[in-house]
């Protein structure tokens, strides 16, 4: 950590060259004595990566930035609070602490955090942002988090664990492939703790994790803006039956989707007629990431459009719904559509044969904010268009 990169007037510097080119800093000369010009090219990019992701921390002064793949792997600040809340009792452990965002989560729920980073430049990162942030209840030690779990005798009510998703050059899809091994190290763990969160990668399925976890009580699908983030397991001490499945959509308004696997075997009314003024629904990226096709359409009673089309209608408009929602404008066959003149709209494509960028330069079709073309399947297995407003982004 190079302190003079905290000095007034190379904190002006950063936050003058925020729209700056940074490959041209990068090969300037530094106009600091003791500060490489890729030093102050790494901060500027990894301040920028910050001010959607961790906006408490770019709108704090003296903050000191990681390496930019470390803000890059973090988890965002919508998702560390979210996370938070899962986590029980005074103390908890953070095994693979990192640039310390969940664990700055954590501390402001629980009275103890020990954040755990065998980095040991990340981890007088993250005790100095800590301080600047003002969090005064974590404990930062530079060490292997998964061996200071084992040698400690201090009664642990949580611990927090995100193992690193890759192994050498590839990606992996299993839990055993990476590191630090929460699988083989899952029963140790828990003599040591009532409760461990595992997050994942989004991509890993679910049926997988949960072959390799167990005692999972709850599996959280968490996403921000219609993109699925992460995965969140949680894993108790001696549990057994069927775990909870939540599907959590973090935008302005926060909504949840929450269910047992068994409710899943429930069938589905689909729509026999498509009509003006209706609604259409599009579940949310987390709510699909559950597989509970029909009981979305339950829940919400709404009618299915296809069996294999992910999409919804009702003739009324339920803003808890956790996903878009457009107003039906006009249905038609693909074909009819070549006769219209001057089309503008997004367009949206469902189990119907061709790519967005493909439809637009058939069908001349040019972008507009509000409007949309949707071209899917209806019961008949018919190839339709449905133009459609949206009336709920999230």
């Amino acid at each position: 950590m190079n302190k003079r990169i905290l000095d007034l007037e190379v904190q002006k510097y950063i936050t003058a060259n925020l729209s700056s080119d940074v490959n041209k800093i990068a090969l300037s000369k530094s106009p600091f004595a003791g500060i490489s010009a890729a030093e102050l090219a790494n901060q500027i990019v990894s301040k920028n990566k910050a001010e959607k992701k961790l906006p408490s921390w770019f709108n704090t002064a003296q903050i000191y930035y990681p390496p930019a793949l470390s803000i890059e792997q973090t988890s965002s600040e919508i998702t560390a609070d979210y996370k938070a809340r899962l986590a029980k009792g005074k103390l908890l452990i953070d095994i693979t602490g990192g640039f310390g965002i969940d664990s700055l989560a954590f501390a402001k729920h629980l009275d103890r955090i020990i954040h755990c980073e065998i980095n040991e430049k990340l981890s007088e990162i993250s005790q100095y942002n800590a301080n600047v942030l003002g969090c005064k209840n974590i404990e930062f030690e530079a060490v292997n988090g998964l061996e200071f779990v084992k040698n400690s005798t201090q009664q642990i009510d949580t611990i927090y664990v995100d193992p690193a998703r890759r192994a050498e050059t590839r990606k992996v899809f299993l839990l055993k492939d990476c590191s630090p091994d929460i699988v083989t190290n899952l029963s140790g763990l828990l003599e040591k703790a009532e409760r461990i969160i595992v997050k994942t990668a989004p991509l890993l399925d679910i049926s997988a994790g949960l072959h390799e976890l167990s005692f999972v009580s709850e599996i959280h699908i968490v996403s921000v803006r219609n993109e699925c983030k992460e995965l969140l397991w949680v894993i108790d001490r001696g549990f057994f039956g069927e775990p909870k499945i939540v599907a959590a959509a973090l935008n302005e308004e926060q909504k949840e989707f929450s269910f047992h696997k068994a409710e899943m075997n429930t069938s589905v009314v689909f729509a026999d007629h498509l009509y003006r003024d209706e609604y259409l629904y599009e579940p949310d990226a987390a709510l699909l990431k559950t597989g509970a096709f029909n009981l979305i359409g339950n829940r919400y009673h709404l009618k299915k459009l296809h069996a294999q089309t992910q999409l919804y209608t009702a003739p009324d408009f339920q803003k808890s719904f956790p996903g878009r929602i457009f107003k039906i404008e006009k249905i038609s066959a693909a074909n009819d559509l070549k006769k219209e003149k001057q089309l503008a709209g997004n367009i949206i494509v469902r189990n119907f044969p061709g790519k967005p960028e493909e439809l637009s330069k058939k069908y001349k079709i040019i972008p507009a904010k509000d409007d949309f073309f949707i071209f899917t399947k209806n019961i008949a297995d018919q190839n339709v268009v449905i133009q459609a407003k949206i009336i709920q982004f999230y």
